[in-house]
């Protein structure tokens, strides 16, 4: 294993004091429990929209926070979820008196430690909402949920969501609109090399070079099948068809091509072109998109896409200011 760290057993502490470091205009930081959030929560009146789960995906969930998105984000060991204590905790910093919406990828342990820390606020009087992301389509069920992944979709619901919230949009409102965009977005991912958890100092899977899978997990789940490496052109249409299959993206789209961690710009920008040609082919007309490192699975070679049917409602509040260490516009 070569990475640039200390002690394996201090990744997550260690990267966290960095990125305070690195980003001390836009957030807070909370060491003992650990969570990070915008320097000017609570923002009194507004909706706060927390998030969190395993570190190792960067820059998801941190990345994100600050104005335009999330109050809070809660990194837990990597790829294992915060405990409640965290979350309750970001989850108070950031009320401002109009509620908080958790926002929650679907794996299991996810779910059941940010359901303990709403029930816990909502003890202390703090009026919780919530939203499971659910947008995978490669799987079913994995060995991490029951139901499908929540992946890149996050990224998108986290901006718009937020959006929403900045404008002033009561919990009851930002629930809706988050239902909305979990209900029209979709995702699939693939992998031509497995990631290499610190603690663990060796591949989480073993993938030979002459071979890729499609459909992988964020964490190193396996996805629907392992085949023989093939052209851009063929790997994009294997992600991009199930996409099409489970929504009708017609018409005007969020687009997202985006970096498991390993894999350079150049083939990021490459694979963009083929996933856009077979989308418009389909009827899908992008009318915005990213391209890059968004949700990522530490030191993983591949791609994943994102695709989100978007009206105009969507589109405004996309196109709305965002001044994140990991987002940023308009600001």
């Amino acid at each position: 294993m070569k990475k640039l760290i200390n002690d394996p057993k201090n990744v997550v502490e260690e990267a966290v004091a960095g990125f305070e470091a690195a980003h001390g205009d836009l957030v807070t930081v909370s060491h003992d429990p650990i969570f990070i959030a915008r320097t000017d929560a609570p923002v009194s009146g507004k909706v706060g929209l927390v998030s969190g789960g395993g570190s190792g995906h960067e820059p998801l969930h941190g990345g994100f926070v600050g104005y335009g998105m999330l109050d809070a984000a809660v990194p837990g060991a990597v790829f294992t979820s915060p405990t409640p204590d965290p979350i309750l905790a970001a989850t108070k910093a950031v009320d401002g008196g109009a509620g908080v919406l958790h926002i929650v990828k679907n794996y299991t342990g996810d779910v059941l430690n940010f359901e303990m820390a709403a029930e816990l606020a909502s003890m202390e009087g703090i009026e919780v909402g919530s939203i499971t992301v659910d947008d995978d389509v490669a799987v079913q069920d994995s060995l991490y949920t029951a139901g499908r992944r929540g992946v890149g979709l996050t990224v998108l619901l986290e901006k718009i969501v937020g959006a929403a919230a900045e404008e002033g949009r009561d919990l009851a409102a930002v629930v809706e609109l988050a239902k909305k965009v979990n209900g029209q977005g979709r995702s699939m991912g693939m992998a031509l090399t497995s990631c290499t958890v610190p603690a663990a100092g060796k591949p989480t899977f073993d993938l030979p070079d002459d071979q890729m899978e499609i459909g992988i997990g964020i964490h190193g789940e396996p996805g629907r099948h392992r085949e023989p490496l093939a052209p851009a052109s063929d790997i994009a249409r294997q992600l991009v068809e199930p996409i099409l299959a489970d929504i009708d993206a017609s018409g005007p789209a969020i687009v997202m091509l985006n970096g498991m961690g390993a894999t350079p710009l150049i083939e990021l920008y490459l694979m963009y072109a083929e996933v856009a040609a077979i989308l418009e082919k389909s009827g899908v007309q992008i009318a915005r998109n990213l391209v890059g490192n968004y949700i990522t699975s530490l030191d993983m070679a591949g791609c994943s896409v994102t695709v989100l049917k978007a009206d105009d409602e969507l589109l405004r509040l996309w196109d709305a200011p965002v001044n994140t260490p990991g987002l940023r516009w308009g600001a």
